[in-house]
């Protein structure tokens, strides 16, 4: 079980020390338990770059909700073509998106923000859970100043709903530093930001923004005060 005695000496021994060596001493440490999810950002670009090009042995998992967009699939495929690696993709239940469908339709999720949670539940966070089982550390992409919600977290978390330590390499990257390593080490990178698209999830769920909107503004737009997350990364 993990505890936050344990997160916290995790945060003062790493402090200051740079991404890529933070991801090779966690593969030693949680040796063979460590496990990185990507949606195939800008940020998780960088750090599945860190992971691959320095073959560091922690899994490499995406979520495929069935939702995405065209320019999602083609970044996977051109990241799967630049490394040869495995990233190993998990998908909703069959079951239960055939009974989501059948029961409130292909876009309830535009209805309620109760709808609109039920469907993420259904299409990230079941799959995540199965994904993370057995793992002892998740890594993500999380940076602080991409919401409100995520400006105080640590460089590592205990997130007791999945009963996991999160860490999170790039959290006091700006977005500029994060476009800087994309060019610099020529990553493959989504085409759709290019397009005014920051923050990218599924197709119906996810916009352009306007420059000076927040970060996190094109996804569910059409909600207020929803807190702008799908149930990933919200457990405390």
């Amino acid at each position: 079980m993990v505890n936050k005695e344990i997160v916290k000496a995790l945060n003062t021994e790493f402090d200051n020390i740079s991404p890529e060596k933070i991801l090779l001493a966690i593969s030693e440490k949680f040796k063979n338990t460590s496990i990185f999810t990507t949606s195939f950002g800008y940020e998780d670009q960088v750090i599945t770059d860190m992971i691959f090009k320095n073959d560091i042995p922690i899994s490499v998992v995406t979520l495929d909700t069935g939702r995405m967009f065209e320019e999602t699939y083609k970044v996977f495929a051109r990241t799967f073509e630049k490394y040869k690696k495995e990233i190993k993709t998990y998908f909703p239940e069959k079951k239960e998106i055939e009974y989501l469908l059948n029961t409130k339709g292909p876009i309830s999720f535009y209805e309620s923000i109760e709808n609109r949670k039920e469907c993420c539940h259904i299409r990230k966070v079941v799959p995540l859970g199965r994904a993370l089982k057995n793992n002892e550390c998740w890594i993500t992409g999380l940076r602080a100043s991409q919401s409100t919600n995520r400006s105080n977290l640590n460089l590592f978390e205990l997130d007791q709903g999945f009963e996991i330590i999160k860490f999170n390499p790039l959290l006091n990257w700006s977005l500029e530093d994060v476009k800087n390593y994309i060019m610099v080490n020529n990553v493959p990178y989504n085409a759709l930001h290019d397009r005014g698209f920051v923050s990218i999830g599924c197709e119906p769920c996810t916009r352009a923004i306007q420059p000076g909107d927040d970060f996190r503004a094109g996804r569910w737009w059409w909600e207020q005060n929803s807190g702008k997350e799908c149930g990933l990364h919200t457990h405390e």
